[in-house]
């Protein structure tokens, strides 16, 4: 079993509900969302057409790739509507004192 490294990467002020932003991760590109008082992240870049998920509308669960406008369930990483077909990577998040730390395989 992989071990988690978690790493704190914004204050939690930073991701309201409904919105999407992008941080990078020790080289990784991430987006995090803001969805019903929690946070979800992923990979910022849609598995379909290597667009930026953080660019896309974010809708209750799901973001809304801008380029061809496939989605993803931002809790899972599944896709939800074509042409997506592969699912986003997740990563495991905490809030901890106001601050969000991702979860990172080591």
């Amino acid at each position: 079993m992989t071990e988690v490294k978690w790493v704190e990467v914004s204050n939690r002020d930073d991701v309201p509900d409904e919105t999407v932003i992008e941080i990078t991760v020790e080289g990784r590109d991430i987006a995090l969302y803001g969805v019903d008082g929690k946070v979800y992240a992923t990979d910022n870049l849609c598995t379909h057409g290597n667009a930026r998920l953080c660019d896309g509308f974010l809708d209750g669960h799901e973001i809304e790739c801008p380029l061809h406008q496939g989605m993803f369930d931002v809790r899972n990483g599944q896709p939800t509507c074509a042409p997506v077909i592969l699912p986003l990577q997740t990563y495991p998040v905490k809030i901890d004192s106001g601050r969000v730390w991702v979860g990172l395989g080591q």
